[in-house]
């Protein structure tokens, strides 16, 4: 019988200094400010063996939220094409939606919830979210829930 892995959502100020440094490790890593593992490890200050040590058994929240369903919300400019470079971005990303509503604009704001599932994106959730909040129309983007299930 296979392993069953088991996860806990911690604070990162209780975690030993070096699985934290792992953590900063690979997310410089994966946001290309640096481009290896010898440079990202010197950034923070740890060894490549603790780095190999403990980088498969780190994620940050957000990551460890792939293949869920998330659900945010938007508060977008009552504005020709906004919507559409929203979803184009959620396309670009290989966001798969799943439920969008989206109430009347009232003093030129439409509030729209977004529910998709995050699998196949190449992207993690802050960042993405942070494309939505720079996009010319978009006044605020936030996660308001995820889903743990897994969609098949």
């Amino acid at each position: 019988m296979a392993k069953q892995n088991t996860y806990y959502l911690v604070e990162a100020d209780i975690l030993p200094e070096v699985i934290v440094k792992t953590a900063r490790a690979k997310e410089l890593l994966s946001k290309g400010e640096v481009a290896t593992v010898t440079e990202a490890v010197e950034a923070v200050g740890i060894s490549r063996s603790v780095f190999y040590k403990y980088k498969d058994g780190i994620l940050p929240f957000y990551e460890a939220s792939r293949e869920r369903i998330v659900t945010i919300t938007m508060e977008l400019i009552h504005e020709f094409g906004v919507l559409s470079n929203v979803l184009q971005t959620v396309a670009k990303h290989q966001g798969n939606v799943l439920t969008i509503n989206q109430t009347l604009p009232l003093q030129g704001l439409a509030i729209v919830t977004l529910t998709m599932e995050t699998k196949s994106m190449d992207i993690d959730i802050p960042s993405f979210l942070e494309q939505l909040i720079n996009l010319k129309g978009v006044k605020k983007a936030q996660v308001v829930g995820h889903n743990e299930q897994n969609i098949n």
